[in-house]
Order: structure tokens, then sequence, then C-alpha cells
């Protein structure tokens, strides 16, 4: 049932339907199960070992890194990418190279070879006329002590504001240095640019992420708010051209999830560009078939990720990617509404997005972990 139908349904039982019924159930709790009977195979366990390019840590301790190794075996989860390498950017230039430093060495001490560590741009003091300096020699030292990435976090483009109050877009000249050290030093860049297109959108029927917007009205923006989309994901890829030598990963498949003519013009487009498919399972979920065709044309420049770490939603990822189950639901009701169809990619297009991209495209990576 799509937002339209839903709207009418209770639509209708508030104006002809039974009173005490209607009131007793909101719109956001209409949620019924499935009576559909269709062969059911759950996948709590990945088929291959895999590489999850797209995770948030915080500071961690060997506690919490014997948590994460425990949970990381049950889903046959080889390798963990924490992007937030600098802790998203709390704190002064010091602190921050203390803080990723750290991290790594934790990292290494108690689980050598199952994480990595991108690391991030610290903004301030941005418009100075050192500041891309004083960027490009801290991502130097950061890899030096370990860092494998640079993750930019969608702030760049919608808040990040220069020292003179002004909104930075994603192509600002500034950065240009940043882009082309990353190619020199041989490290990816992962970038998340804007949010969703429909948070720029009318909240109304015609609206898929009504239910998200209704529940999370801070998450819907404006033309100003700080930019349009379009701009913003123009900007991003203006970056994609000017620094062909540098290899980028759109996240959440820059938006592009639920277009996949689009996604498959973008890269044609920008060589240099993969997708990672952190938080967009759900659109390949609801278009299998094309889905499916969209993976095995462009098998090298797909990567697995997840973003939010939670064990039980791999879950999911894993029935998408891996069986040809029919009809089954989405961990994120306001989220997708639709429910979930498998797509069986073999077991090539499987091992390409779950390690083998990774283990081509990001710098020291344990092959060990991995079947050849």
């Amino acid at each position: 049932m799509n937002s339209s139908t839903k709207f009418l349904f209770v639509s209708l039982l508030l104006l002809f339907g039974n009173a005490s019924l209607a009131q007793d159930m909101s719109f956001e709790e209409y949620n019924p199960p499935s009576t559909l009977k269709v062969p059911e195979h759950p996948v709590k366990r990945a088929k291959f070992p895999f590489v999850d390019i797209h995770s948030h840590q915080g500071g961690v301790d060997e506690k919490k890194i014997d948590q994460l190794i425990s949970e990381m075996d049950e889903i046959n989860m080889g390798v963990m990418v924490n992007l937030s390498g600098r802790g998203f950017g709390r704190g002064d230039s010091n602190t921050q190279q203390e803080y990723i430093k750290g991290m790594i060495k934790e990292f290494n001490t108690h689980a050598p070879g199952r994480f990595m560590v991108f690391t991030n741009l610290n903004f301030a003091g941005f418009g100075d006329e050192n500041w891309s300096r004083i960027a490009v020699k801290e991502l130097e030292e950061d890899v030096a002590a370990g860092a494998s990435g640079l993750k930019i976090y969608k702030s760049l483009g919608l808040n990040v504001t220069d020292v003179t109050g002004k909104r930075v877009p994603v192509n600002h000249p500034d950065l240009d240095a940043v882009w082309a050290k990353a190619g020199e030093l041989g490290i990816p860049v992962i970038i998340h640019s804007a949010d969703p297109a429909q948070f720029w959108q009318p909240v109304d029927e015609n609206n898929e992420r009504w239910l998200e917007l209704k529940i999370n009205p801070n998450r819907k923006r404006g033309a100003d708010n700080p930019a349009p989309f379009e701009q913003i994901m123009a900007e991003q890829h203006d970056i994609f051209a000017k620094h062909p030598e540098t290899t980028f990963i759109n996240a959440h498949m820059g938006w592009m999830a639920n277009d996949l003519d689009a996604a498959s013009a973008h890269l044609e487009k920008y060589p240099n560009v993969n997708f990672g498919i952190g938080a967009v399972i759900a659109e390949f979920g609801r278009q299998p078939r094309r889905a499916k065709e969209f993976f095995e044309k462009y098998q090298d420049r797909v990567l697995f990720g997840k973003d939010a770490y939670n064990k039980e939603e791999f879950y999911t990822y894993f029935r998408v990617l891996e069986t040809e189950d029919e009809y089954f639901p989405y961990y994120k009701k306001y989220h997708a509404f639709w429910s979930m169809y498998g797509l069986g990619l073999s077991d090539e297009v499987l091992k390409k997005l779950y390690y083998k991209n990774a283990l081509r495209i990001v710098p020291g990576m344990d092959k060990t972990l991995f079947p050849d």
C-alpha cells in the first residue's frame, strides 16, 4: 500500500467509518502484517566475508572492540571501516589528531586487521589563507599514522561556513588541494552530500518521505536551507570532474538508488567514482530485476556499506542481496513503507560487492581475511 492509499484509507475511516476505531489508530500506527504466504529465507550471516565501508564508531576501548568483533564474527564481517576518525570533528586540530591516533592504536592492538579508520577535515578557520596548507598537512600526517581514507560528512555543503559566516560549497576552490592530495596519497575519499531530494519537496501526499518528515520535521529543507538539492549535488559532481586522479566513493548512491538510469549515467561520466550502498537498500528491494541488472553491469563500482551500526539490520541487506525472497518487511517503517524483494545476486557479483572492490580501493586492507 502506497502513501496515497494509506492517506485515503485513514481519511475514509475518519469520514465514514467507525469513529472510535479511527480515533484509536493514528496514521503513523497503521502497519498491518502481511497475510501473503510465500517461501522465506531469512539470512543472519553473509554468504561471504564482507567489508563494511561505511560505519561510524565513537570512542573505542578493549571492551567495545571485543563486543564489535563478536558481532562481526556472527554476521561474517571481515573488516569494519570506521569513518569517524576524528570523532566528528570535535575539539581543536591537536585534540582531533590525538583522537584518531589513539583510535588506530586501540584497533591495531586489540584486533589487528579487523578495523580501518578514515580521517576527516577540520573546517575551523576555513577561508583563512593558511587553511588549505594546514588541511593538506594534517591529511598527510593522519595517513602516515595509519588512516586509510578520507570521509567527508554532509555538513560540507549544508552547514559548514567560512570565517565570514558564508556557506562553503562542496566544490570550493580552497578544497582542491585536499582532493588532489588524496589522489597523490592513493587513498579514497568517501563523500556524503546533501540529504534525500524529498527533504526539499513539499510535505504532502505526493512525498514518499511524508511519514519520515512528519515524525522528524527538522529534516525538512527549503531552497534557501541552505541551497537547493540540485545545486549541492552539482557541486559534488564538479569535484569528481575536476579531480579524475582521485578515487571517490559516492555515499548513499549519491541519492540515485531510486533512479538507476541516472546512477548508470553517473558512473559512465565519472570513471573515478564508485557507489557505496549504505542506507539505500530499500530502494533496491523494491526494484529487484532492475537493481540486479545494475549490480551485474557495474559490479566493479559498488561497495557494501551499512552506515548506522546495528547488527540485526544487516540481516535485511543480506536477504535483499542474496535471496530471491518476495515481499518481506524493511526494518524502518518511516523510511520505506513498501516491502522488499530479493535480488539473488550471483556469487561473483556478491564477492565484488562484499569485499573485492574494497580490497582494490582501500590501501592496506588485510587480504588474508577474505577468499581469493
